[in-house]
């Protein structure tokens, strides 16, 4: 399944790019996400929770991020797996950044594959409305994190816990919209 996602962060694309360098701080702002470690080989370990309606999954799994400095992009690929519910998940990110008037303009790509219990999500279109929600929170912890006055209260800011049944049921309701806006 695929996922495009645009958003403007109101900083010069210099210091957003050097944030997203700091992956640390990034996964603080990725709700769900918990960094537990870099393994030999420079992998992102970590765990990404998420509620799926009535179905929680817990991925435990590894990411390399790769860098092109001269491009203010990146390529980020994931594996993961939730032990508990069978899922298996795999992404694929790139991202790019952009002056844009004032600020910076980031456009996200993601490739996601989903296995097992999870995968009946992707099916629906939901993946794609939680995903918007979902960076919606994500630049408010972004944006908070880059106004913090000094760098222990940067590292005091954290998205917010992520709650399933309440982002499901407002996906829902954005695709029922949408779908009934076309009749």
């Amino acid at each position: 399944m695929k996922i495009s996602q645009e958003f403007v962060v109101a900083r010069d694309p210099d210091t957003v790019w050097t944030y997203f360098q700091d992956i640390p701080a990034v996964a603080r702002c990725l709700p769900g996400a918990e960094l537990t470690g870099q393994n030999d080989e420079g992998a992102w370990e970590g765990k990404l929770a998420a509620k799926l309606g009535p179905m929680t999954a817990s991925f435990e799994g590894t990411a390399v991020v790769t860098p092109d400095e001269a491009n203010r992009s990146a390529r980020i690929e994931g594996r993961g797996v939730d032990r508990k519910g069978g899922s298996r998940g795999q992404v694929t990110v790139d991202y790019r950044l952009e002056p844009a008037d004032g600020g910076t303009k980031v456009t996200v790509d993601a490739d996601v594959t989903l296995s097992g219990p999870a995968a009946q999500f992707g099916r629906t279109g939901l993946i794609n409305e939680m995903s918007r929600r979902l960076i919606a929170e994500f630049v408010t912890c972004l944006e908070a994190s880059l106004s913090a006055s000094t760098p222990e209260e940067a590292a005091q800011v954290s998205a917010p816990e992520v709650r399933g049944l309440r982002l499901f049921f407002s996906a829902l309701w954005a695709r029922i919209k949408a779908l009934f806006g076309k009749r």
